[in-house]
């Protein structure tokens, strides 16, 4: 793992993102690279005012001083800044991949508005977009260390993918890992395929000394019934695919993976396909 990007508005819901990843940095051994993409009005670039570009360069290069000043003291590694512009999400998604990020902590308001803000209207699209990773925390939850992490497994090959990331979290926190195999129907064959991707599951976490919960759960409300069993069991994570996929109905994608973000209090860690 190299570096987690922290996409920042310098609201508290983005700060609150910064000080779990701070956690995340200093047992995973990775540095922090904060960013900000400034919003440039269209009439800058009709009338090239660069004096107005520049003040606002400066003062979010001013308010990032501040937040190194206060943290650099908490990180056990090296904390910087990245100041952009253009349309947020392409933004922080480019800044993921070519600067090297192995994860994305970003904050999330939800469906609660804040359109002042950018993080409330981008956090999911930096999720679609982003090719790492992508952890989102809702100002709510309050970090602390990964002590349970909840893995549902779904009737897709691609639901194995997340597990290797998985893992290294695991290892690096002590974590239990609740291999969670549920599903929205009935159909034995359904269920017996879910069944056998949790068993091949359980057995590499097995392997890699981690240590494991077997669970099941059935029903038709798949993000309430996830993110109960998230809250019953006190999970610190909720690991999730989230690419969409015509060619398969995956209970994980698309719609289900939204609603995971805009509901979950517990941090959703979503990963694409390979």
């Amino acid at each position: 793992m190299r570096h987690i990007l922290v996409p920042l508005d310098f609201s508290e819901n983005s700060i609150n993102a910064l000080e779990y990843a701070i956690l995340l940095s200093n047992h995973l051994n990775m540095n922090i690279r904060m960013v900000h993409v400034l919003k440039t009005p269209a009439a800058i670039f009709k009338t090239l005012d660069t004096n107005t570009s520049k003040v606002d360069e400066m003062s979010v290069q001013n308010m990032f001083e501040q937040i190194v000043a206060k943290y650099s003291h908490q990180i056990n590694n090296k904390l910087d800044y990245r100041i952009q512009r253009g349309r947020v999400f392409n933004e922080i998604a480019n800044q993921a991949k070519y600067g090297d990020s192995s994860l994305i902590v970003i904050g999330t308001h939800g469906n609660s508005g804040f359109e002042e803000l950018w993080l409330g209207s981008t956090a999911y699209k930096v999720i679609n977009n982003s090719s790492c990773p992508v952890l989102s925390v809702r100002q709510s939850f309050t970090s602390r260390d990964i002590q349970k992490i909840v893995l549902p497994i779904d009737g897709t090959p691609e639901t194995r993918q997340k597990v290797p990331f998985i893992t290294e979290l695991a290892i690096r926190f002590n974590a239990e890992v609740h291999v969670l195999d549920i599903c929205e129907n009935n159909k034995i064959d359904q269920i017996e395929k879910i069944e056998h991707y949790k068993e091949q599951v359980v057995a590499y976490l097995f392997n890699q000394g981690i240590k494991i919960v077997n669970s099941s759960t059935r029903g038709t409300n798949l993000t309430n019934m996830t993110i109960e069993y998230a809250q019953e069991v006190n999970a610190e994570i909720i690991a999730i695919m989230t690419e969409q996929n015509e060619s398969t109905k995956n209970i994980w994608l698309g719609p289900y993976a939204q609603q995971m973000v805009n509901h979950s209090p517990i941090p959703i860690l979503s990963m694409h396909p390979y």
